[in-house]
């Protein structure tokens, strides 16, 4: 009887990166059906709602390193999704990391792109959510959404996506940096003279910015 009961059950669909996640495993220990497959956006689909899992640390990481924003905007495809974030906020190794700055993504996240953030304290928790999320949907059963995919960017979007991730450039010292120097590859061997000629890049930014390009990768 129980593996009938198995059967009608909908299908979580689970991001094959999630395939060592504790979350994975402890949704299964509740009786949640799971289906690894490779997502192109979102950790976990049920239904029609994409579910973006981040850990307190990940996610302030991706903050960091600008990838936050474009992954919320992809989610934005669904007809509805969500964001977990497991764990503190304020208690992670980016301690020094200014606090106003992630309510102030909590916030762009939730009234800019009218995304719901849940908040869990660790992964049995984010299991159990998930489990109920699944079997509030259950009752109006849809099918899984998978006719989403990436979206696909421009060469410009590309090149500038890029110098994103270096330090303190965003998107408008971005297109600085390729307005003058025409090309990603002319930007990294461009000297700190030439890059801090730049407007608001200066000194600093260009000794930065230079380093990042020249030193030695080290685990």
């Amino acid at each position: 009887m129980e593996e009938q009961n198995q059967e009608k059950k909908m299908k979580i669909l689970v991001d094959k990166r999630e395939k060592n996640s504790l979350v994975a495993h402890e949704i299964v220990n509740l009786g949640g059906k799971i289906e690894f497959q490779r997502l192109p956006i979102a950790d976990y689909i049920i239904g029609e709602v994409a579910i973006e899992r981040k850990t307190a640390s990940d996610f302030i990481n991706s903050m960091v390193n600008k990838r936050l924003f474009r992954q919320i905007e992809e989610l934005k495809q669904f007809k509805k999704a969500l964001v977990i974030v497991e764990g503190d906020l304020y208690k992670t190794e980016y301690n020094n990391f200014n606090p106003n700055a992630i309510r102030g993504m909590l916030l762009s996240i939730m009234l800019d792109y009218e995304i719901p953030v849940v908040f869990t304290s660790d992964y049995d928790e984010t299991a159990e959510f998930i489990v109920s999320l699944q079997k509030r949907i259950e009752k109006g059963k849809t099918e899984n959404g998978l006719k989403f995919k990436k979206k696909a960017y421009t060469m410009a979007e590309q090149q500038q996506i890029i110098l994103e991730g270096l330090p303190s450039v965003g998107p408008s010292l971005a297109k600085a940096l390729l307005k003058k120097f025409k090309t990603v590859k002319a930007i990294a061997n461009a000297t700190e003279q030439e890059l801090a000629e730049v407007e608001k890049i200066g000194n600093k930014k260009a000794k930065i910015i230079k380093n990042i390009f020249e030193e030695i990768y080290r685990e």
